[in-house]
């Protein structure tokens, strides 16, 4: 007989690896390089790991609305950051002429 464990609480596990591997794989990406569009790909696998742990919490819980409500939240958030993060980018584009982030101190208003 399971022992207190039910196979939700055993799949959360999965997720929660795969989850937190996404999110360790994009905090490397965001540490490692110097590149501004794998700093923006390293956020988009952190947040990714976030939706993917808030959605299988809710399942576990039994509460999926507010999970969605939550995602949904953090898919606008995501976007909304995205955004200016590219624009920053671009800025920095036409400025340097490369995607450097040592060199993002030459950027001013």
């Amino acid at each position: 007989m399971n022992e207190g464990i039910n196979l939700s609480q055993a799949a959360f596990g999965d997720y929660f690896i795969i989850a937190s591997m996404l999110m360790l794989t994009g905090f490397y990406c965001m540490w490692v390089t110097h590149n501004l569009i794998r700093v923006l790909i390293g956020v988009e696998l952190m947040t990714k790991g976030v939706t993917l742990i808030l959605a299988a919490a809710g399942y576990l819980t039994g509460n999926t609305g507010a999970s969605q409500a939550f995602i949904i939240t953090l898919i606008v958030m995501e976007v909304v950051i995205l955004v200016a993060a590219a624009g920053v980018v671009i800025g920095h584009f036409r400025k340097c002429g490369d995607l450097d982030t040592r060199r993002m101190n030459n950027l001013k208003g």
